[in-house]
């Protein structure tokens, strides 16, 4: 199949990559959010949200390890993971710090992992999302790519 029209082999594999890395770097940190892991608990107690923050933000998280998973919602999982994984960046940022509880910066760089998956499996993904064709044309023309074929 063509690039242009849908998912070529090459991008299919580029995607479910993506999806995969993405999905498993999030399921694999709920066993810590759902067990209240005291890592876990301290990073949404100095957030102020603990313990409803963390169970919530769990719940979230497997929603979008499962969308990332199952090919007709996939562009829908990397939208939800990116989004997700934003809050996360941005609570390093300005609360917790790159560093938490010794971690060397582990927890910050799956966070940037799985927004920078995300991202690849949404674009990637990005015709499986309800968004008008003049959006899709305005970020192509931005990012160097010619105009679609009317």
């Amino acid at each position: 199949m063509a690039c242009g029209s849908g998912l070529c082999l090459r991008h299919e594999i580029v995607s479910w990559t993506f999806q995969a890395l993405a999905a498993a770097i999030l399921l694999q940190t709920l066993y810590f959010k759902f067990n209240g892991a005291p890592e876990s608990v301290f990073i949404f107690a100095t957030l102020g949200i603990e313990p409803w923050g963390r169970i919530g933000t769990g719940v979230a998280e497997l929603i979008a390890a499962v969308m990332l998973l199952y090919r007709r919602w996939s562009a829908f999982g990397g939208v939800m993971a990116t989004g997700l994984m934003a809050g996360a960046i941005f609570s390093h940022l300005t609360k917790l710090g790159i560093v938490v509880q010794g971690d060397g910066g582990l927890l910050f760089g799956l966070a940037v992992t799985v927004f920078g998956s995300g991202l690849i499996v949404t674009w990637l993904r990005r015709s499986q999302l309800p968004i008008p064709a003049w959006v899709l044309d305005r970020v192509g023309a931005i990012l160097g790519q010619p105009r679609r074929p009317a």
